[in-house]
């Protein structure tokens, strides 16, 4: 049998292309012991996977050269010698970037595509969810009163961390993102407010935005959003280090923040985290995140590419802000 995989071609030097990518055909094996056979429907490009792309150290190892990328997807079982995996069982597991895939049974778990459609267990009912209920209620210690600012807030993790704000107490959220159209999505799920970066200095828009300061900080962008976010900081606020998208592609260092010596007399509390270090509040999230789902409370955007070959094209899609909320390849 053949799969159909994306390969990383070469390492990007600043913005990653469409050449350093490249369509492979490759003649899968023959099942172990212990794997499955999955046929995907549908993947997941992240901001994480840029720096994947690098040959350095770090929390997850870089991507390899001519070799498939991977990452979260949902697929159907079409083969099985693993016990507690039938053919047809729906799964999610990290063996994306391709249309069939052997996935050992310990890393796929079991969805319920009744219960929601694919791509929820992607977004909403899965790692992006998690990341921002771990990085707001964990990471941000938040708790009913503050005031919150989102970076990337249009993004999957950022839309979703201002709605579970919204929906634990926050008395204010603010959301930063890249355009009008944005803005007003954030305005439609609860935001209550929302400015475009690009209008001006992020931190006098969020000076306007929050005139009493802000207590907790959800930073996926870094750079100027981190310096003025640390501005606003009323004392003993807290900031959830997530993301740092405006620095991922960049070749020279960011000068951004320039102000952290404001964190020693605010007493702040800056914390960098990966969501693989929060998989025990999995259950309690899921839990929360369903109930929230089905009363209304809370909603969440995709941006659905069609087609496996178009997922290098998705991926610099990504990384220029051109998603609203998730953004996902069906295969």
């Amino acid at each position: 049998m053949k799969a159909h995989e994306i390969h990383l071609a070469s390492r990007p030097q600043g913005w990653p292309t469409e050449d350093n990518f490249r369509a492979e055909v490759v003649d899968l094996p023959e099942l172990a012991d212990g794997q499955i056979l999955v046929r995907n429907i549908v993947m997941s490009v992240d901001p994480y996977m840029r720096g994947r792309m690098n040959d350095v150290k770090s929390y997850v190892p870089p991507f390899q050269l001519d070799a498939p990328l991977d990452g979260g997807a949902v697929g159907e079982v079409v083969e099985s010698k693993a016990e507690g995996f039938a053919v047809g069982d729906a799964v999610l597991h990290g063996k994306g970037w391709r249309d069939l895939a052997v996935v050992p049974a310990k890393g796929a778990s079991k969805v319920d595509l009744d219960a929601a459609k694919a791509s929820a267990y992607l977004s909403a009912l899965g790692m992006t969810g998690t990341t921002a209920y771990a990085g707001l209620t964990d990471v941000a210690s938040f708790k009913e009163g503050d005031v919150v600012f989102v970076s990337g807030a249009a993004g999957a993790v950022g839309s979703l961390v201002g709605q579970i704000a919204k929906a634990l107490g926050a008395s204010r959220v603010i959301g930063s993102a890249g355009s009008p159209a944005k803005v007003a999505r954030l305005l439609e799920l609860g935001f209550d407010a929302a400015f475009d970066y690009h209008d001006g200095p992020v931190a006098e828009q969020l000076r306007k935005a929050a005139p009493d300061g802000i207590d907790v900080y959800f930073d996926n962008v870094g750079g100027e959003h981190l310096e003025a976010a640390i501005g606003s900081m009323n004392k003993y606020g807290r900031i959830a280090m997530c993301g740092a998208i405006a620095q991922y592609n960049s070749t020279e260092p960011t000068p951004a923040p320039r102000n952290l010596a404001l964190a020693i007399g605010k007493e702040l509390t800056l914390k960098g985290f990966i969501v693989g270090s929060y998989a025990h509040l999995t259950e309690e999230f899921r839990t929360k995140m369903t109930q929230w789902l089905d009363s209304g409370a809370i909603e969440f955007d995709e941006t659905v590419v069609d087609g496996l070959e178009n997922a290098p094209s998705a991926f610099i899609g990504l990384m220029k802000g051109e998603n609203t909320g998730k953004m996902v390849v069906t295969i």
